[in-house]
């Protein structure tokens, strides 16, 4: 990178710290547009709560706005205690930055804690549409419930966003989302619609794939419902990818880390997550420096929220058959770099920080330790009797990593883990083993993993033989497609999982495919 863009990009991080921060400034600070038609139509978004502040988002999209080239455009925004906005409660202008994509992170602190809002942004005589959003309770508080849904995968062309439109009716207080917002692709055989574009592989390609799925009016009213809390997995840059090395999708580029720089800073444009993680990885996200996204945030004395990454830092797979990049299944008797004890699927600084937060964390029986990570933890052999075969691009790729945290689980005594997933596009619940090469070894917690909002998967032809084959899972079920509900309190947990009847129609109906209990102090899953 040469000093120049290097200054370059130091410049725009300033600029992107100072529209998350700035409440008000001078009218004659900004530009100004007078614009016919709204251009709010990529809706609005929140996230990142924590007990005093929130990301409010929106993206300003209309054929009259600036291009990438020319100027700033100034947004007005609103906080109020109600939706008519008669007692706002913080508001002020922020800059919709070309650089940027004219999105806009504003991050109002100071906010009462356990608390809903209500926000809005404006521009010339627009308004967008009202999101709702929520503080956490403060990290000494006695909280009674916590209420959220875990989602992922969402493959525009494998079918309709209804699943979201049946997840306003859940009265959340939060949504984590697993991964896997968009997709590189061009299309997909069988298509229910068609993405607009072709492979997706530029800065402006990824702003267009994400503006393709904002646009969907289901997804924008879930996002409009609640915070979010987000991670990313391998789609949001190319399938399989790993760390600084390619996936195997699509044409290949010359330049992985410049390409994997734009995915970064697309995600970073139409999500509401905090100005800090850009800061720390812009200036240098060329040549490779992270953009953090994995962090803990504390609701009273109720829950722990983890939040990781296991695509930004992780070594490649091994024993990929063909010696292509990506992943496939292997014989862990036929790897020995698979048991190269070095191999991290989060990276030693991931890894590190998360046992220490472990240690951090609120004690007691009635506290839950929700883990919200991309995939399937617990092991998963497809071979039935003898032998195994596994896939190598998750946890099972990375067992001597899997064992550490199970070891850091164990060590730090933390008390009722949660384990929530997603990227295997299937249904999967059961418990988190100390040890899974040893059968015998004590649960140290519950895992669920979830299934997709539409991307397709194998079926359920092989699934009986697969939980015999590994009994530490209580259920799977992999055809269906939606979203999963836990509901937490100090006595027990209860996830629901929630699959639409056809994802390739609109008004496709929601029904409960299963439900489960987990009492606080045993880690137990029972069909509840």
């Amino acid at each position: 990178m040469t000093h120049r863009a290097s200054t370059d990009r130091r410049q725009l991080l300033q600029l992107a710290a100072a529209c998350a921060t700035s409440f008000w400034l001078p009218r004659s600070a900004w530009s100004q547009a007078r614009l016919s038609d709204n251009p709010f139509s990529l809706g609005v978004a929140s996230g990142s709560p924590t007990h005093d502040s929130v990301v409010l988002w929106t993206r300003l999209l209309h054929p009259s706005l600036p291009q990438a080239h020319q100027a700033a455009m100034t947004v007005q925004w609103e906080l109020a205690d109600d939706d008519k906005f008669t007692r706002v409660v913080r508001s002020g202008q922020a800059q919709a930055l070309p650089e940027l994509a004219h999105s806009v992170h504003v991050e109002p602190a100071g906010l009462a804690p356990d608390r809903w809002y209500f926000y809005r942004f404006k521009m010339g005589d627009a308004i967008s549409p009202t999101g709702r959003t929520r503080t956490l309770a403060s990290p000494g508080a006695k909280v009674d419930k916590l209420r959220l849904a875990y989602a992922s995968c969402q493959r525009w062309e494998h079918g309709y966003y209804s699943a979201y439109r049946h997840m306003r009716d859940e009265n959340l207080d939060l949504v984590m989302f697993l991964g896997d917002y968009i997709y590189e692709y061009p299309g997909a055989l069988k298509a229910v619609r068609q993405p607009t574009g072709g492979w997706v592989t530029t800065l402006d390609d990824y702003r267009q794939r994400y503006a393709l799925h904002k646009s969907d009016a289901d997804l924008q009213a879930m996002h409009a419902a609640c915070p979010w809390l987000l991670t990313w997995d391998d789609h949001e840059v190319q399938n399989d990818y790993a760390g600084l090395q390619a996936g195997d999708s699509g044409p290949a580029v010359n330049d992985f880390a410049a390409r994997r720089a734009a995915a970064y800073q697309a995600f970073y444009e139409h999500m509401p997550i905090r100005a800090a993680s850009l800061i720390r990885a812009m200036a240098g996200l060329h040549s490779g420096a992270e953009m953090r996204l994995y962090s803990r945030v504390q609701h009273g004395q109720l829950a722990s929220l983890y939040l990781l990454d296991a695509r930004q830092y992780k070594d490649p797979q091994v024993c990929t058959r063909g010696g292509k990049l990506g992943a496939s299944t292997l014989n862990p008797t036929q790897c020995p770099d698979w048991r190269d004890p070095r191999r991290s699927l989060l990276g030693k600084e991931q890894e590190a920080w998360l046992s220490s937060e472990f240690g951090k964390a609120v004690t007691g029986q009635g506290v839950w330790n929700v883990i919200g990570q991309q995939s399937v933890f617990g092991q998963r052999d497809f071979k039935p009797g003898p032998g195994q075969s596994l896939w190598n691009d998750g946890w099972d790729g990375y067992a001597a990593a899997r064992r550490r945290l199970t070891d850091a689980l164990g060590q730090q005594a933390l008390p009722n883990p949660v384990l929530l997933g997603g990227d295997v596009h299937e249904n999967w619940v059961g418990h988190v083993k100390a040890d899974y090469a040893d059968p015998d070894s004590p649960c140290v917690g519950v895992e669920f993993c979830g299934t997709s909002i539409t991307s397709r998967s194998g079926g359920n032809g092989k699934l009986a033989e697969r939980l015999v084959e590994n009994p530490h899972f209580v259920f799977a079920e992999a055809e269906r497609k939606g979203y999963g509900v836990v509901e937490f309190t100090p006595g027990r947990l209860s996830t629901t999982l929630r699959v639409v009847d056809d994802v390739t129609q609109q008004d496709a109906a929601i029904e409960t495919l299963a439900r489960f209990v987990v009492q606080a102090g045993r880690p137990v899953v029972e069909q509840g």
